[in-house]
């Protein structure tokens, strides 16, 4: 992995984190809230859909970088319980200097890759877990695959949400078999995206939001008319025509996202 940097951002008290050559982080420590990379907006509208406005959440993420999202969630929904797995320790540590984390915050870092910091968790230890790593500005191949959402899917709750950053370009092979994993544990899942992501052939972000019960269709549907970068959000039927038809990924057979 590149060395890591961090440059000011757009406003005093912001700053963008830098690896790989590619802005991976934004964050305003003034305002933890104000969310300027789209794709991280609407993660926090997942965070924002699930239960009640305000209550605490237990989540897991798997990447952590420069803590965009946990700082988001520590402020939106105080007492949230946090666990960040974040294999660059050297990053995390630049970060909590450079950029500390709120006091009692709640967000404890564990300096392990996705795969092990999953497997020593808990069952049902999460009601969500976001998947929002990189190496080298590809998603691993190993966070991908049935066996790993396998693992996830034990660490859920019963209706607990897996929430995915997936990056990719039409004519979305890759995340075709992405999809096509996840559903081997959660039948029930979005896909959002921007509408340029859709129908051209650049590198976009997709979420997906998957689980064993319902997923937040209606409530982002919402938000997605409203934000200030709206966005589509697709229903099962809508993945399964434009996403469907993939082979699941396995741990035999597996790849990173695309290069950008």
């Amino acid at each position: 992995m590149s060395a890591a940097e961090i440059v000011p951002g757009d406003r005093p008290g912001s700053f963008v984190l830098r690896m790989s050559g590619m802005s991976q982080s934004h964050v305003d420590l003034d305002d933890p809230t104000r969310i300027e990379f789209e794709y991280v907006r609407r993660l926090a509208d997942v965070v924002d859909a699930w239960g009640r406005p305000g209550d605490p959440v237990r989540v897991v993420h798997i990447g952590g970088a420069a803590m965009t999202l946990p700082r988001y969630v520590a402020t939106r929904r105080p007492r949230s319980p946090q666990i960040v797995l974040e294999p660059a320790a050297d990053v995390t540590e630049r970060v909590r200097v450079e950029l500390p984390l709120p006091r009692q915050s709640g967000i404890k870092v564990r300096p392990v890759d996705g795969r092990s910091g999953v497997a020593a968790l808990r069952d049902a230890h999460a009601e969500l877990v976001v998947l929002d790593a990189f190496d080298d500005a590809r998603v691993p191949p190993e966070l991908v695959t049935t066996e790993f959402f396998a693992e996830v899917a034990r660490v859920l709750e019963p209706a607990g949400l897996l929430v995915l950053n997936l990056t990719d370009r039409a004519p979305f092979g890759w995340t075709r078999r992405v999809v096509a994993a996840v559903r081997t544990s959660f039948p029930e899942l979005l896909l959002t995206a921007e509408p340029a992501t859709l129908r051209a052939r650049r590198l976009g972000n997709l979420v997906v939001v998957a689980s064993r019960a319902e997923v937040p269709l209606a409530a982002l549907r919402t938000r997605a008319t409203s934000s200030a970068a709206p966005y589509r959000v697709l229903d099962l039927a809508q993945v399964s025509d434009g996403f469907g038809g993939g082979t699941p990924f396995t741990d035999a057979d597996t790849q990173p996202s695309p290069a950008p």
